[in-house]
């Protein structure tokens, strides 16, 4: 494969990775502009997982009592060296909601204690800190952080949050799933431990689509997903716990590994589905095959591309679409028009109308008394798929606000 141009203007959309949008089974139909979401598996990522099956119900008991410890264990340590996480801290988990809960209940609450969150933090992850803190009389708090921010402002209100000795957790993003702004959580993490207070990273969206060294953000806990932009199966992301924590995490079910402590007591679940997790690596494959700066590239070129022309479409001015601190970001927000998808159910209701109307498939989330329509890029998208959305959504918003 020859060497991909990065050297494309942000008003123009980037050239096609060759042969990239044919390893994907995705409907012809259908613009799917929400890579963020769900992900999309790569077709030789699924026949790999689809052989595992296979070979499970050719022999149930013999893979599931022979060897399969040590085929974890070897998914987790390929895994984890791809994100720079230390393998003997480090457990396979079905998504972060998952890990968010195993942590949740890790951390000793008392009534006078609080978790921390952000006004960007992911609704099932408020929930479960919601349902944590309820059940041990202790509460949540929210800290507004505003967007556009710089670094230092983010630290600073941060910072300026902690309550030393009653915020017992801070649960920051990496990159926030609503908003699609990235945090410095390097330094957020340095600012909690100041005070002993530990931090859990929602990485959800980083494993694929930046580069992540998790041993140096040095949080107490870090879990991204693996099935969003990394091309594994669903059902595959890496909880990172730090050494002085390992000893606390328990598992949501115990089942057989409970003795051998954490990871294994977290990862093995009996007959849980293993299959996402030993196809992993060919996700990872896929994508170093394809050339990860080269995907990197694209996809954050034309994440701004699609930003550009849907914001031209529904007028917004330039200034105000939201861009990233990090230049490779895969994903970006457009505000939508004052009044609309102002609530979650509003804002479901709209995405579902783009999808049925428009064969579009995205994400319109509700932030801050604002909707924002979330645009993702990945390789088996292409310009004209964003060209048209902008052409016919004013329309369509249009008869929407009208009726």
């Amino acid at each position: 494969m020859t060497p991909y141009d990065r050297n494309v203007s942000a008003e123009q959309p980037p050239a096609a990775l060759p042969g990239a949008r044919l390893l994907f089974s995705l409907d012809p139909g259908v613009s799917y502009l929400n890579h963020g979401s769900f992900g999309a598996v790569p077709i030789g990522v699924q026949r790999a997982q689809q052989r595992l099956r296979d070979e499970i119900e050719s022999n149930p008991l013999r893979f599931f009592a022979q060897g399969l410890s040590d085929r974890i264990i070897h998914t987790r340590r390929h895994v984890a060296a791809f994100l720079g996480a230390d393998p003997e801290g480090s457990a396979l988990v079905a998504n972060t909601t998952t890990a968010a809960s195993l942590v949740l209940q890790s951390v000793k609450l008392e009534p006078a204690d609080e978790v921390l969150l952000s006004d960007h933090s992911y609704g099932s992850v408020a929930l479960a800190a919601r349902r944590r803190c309820r059940r041990a009389g202790a509460t949540v708090r929210t800290v507004a952080l505003p967007m556009p921010a710089t670094d230092a402002e983010l630290v600073s209100r941060v910072r300026a949050a902690l309550r030393p000795g009653r915020t017992k957790l801070l649960v920051i993003d990496q990159i926030a799933s609503a908003t699609a702004m990235t945090f410095p959580v390097r330094e957020i993490v340095a600012a909690a431990h100041e005070h002993e207070i530990p931090v859990l990273v929602d990485a959800a969206h980083v494993p694929g689509m930046l580069p992540v060294d998790v041993a140096s953000i040095r949080a107490d806990f870090w879990v991204g997903n693996l099935h969003k932009w990394a091309f594994a199966p669903r059902g595959t992301a890496l909880l990172s716990v730090a050494p002085e924590w390992r000893r606390k995490i328990e598992p949501l079910v115990v089942s057989w590994e409970q003795e051998q402590g954490y990871p294994h007591s977290v990862e093995y679940q009996g007959t849980l589905d293993y299959t996402p997790w030993l196809a992993a690596p060919t996700g990872i494959f896929t994508l170093r095959t394809l050339g990860w700066a080269d995907v990197r590239a694209h996809n954050a070129a034309l994440a701004a591309y699609g930003q550009r022309v849907l914001g031209d479409a529904l007028n917004v001015p330039r200034g105000e679409l939201p861009q990233p601190a990090d230049p490779e970001l895969a994903m970006r927000v457009v505000p939508l028009p004052a009044g609309l998808a102002t609530t979650t159910p509003e804002a479901q209701a709209l995405r579902q109308l783009i999808a049925d109307k428009l064969a579009v498939e995205t994400a319109v989330n509700a932030w801050g008394g604002r909707g924002l329509l979330r645009l993702s890029a990945q390789v088996y998208n292409r310009p004209d798929e964003y060209d048209r959305f902008a052409e016919r959504l004013p329309a369509l918003l249009h008869s929407y606000r009208r009726g």
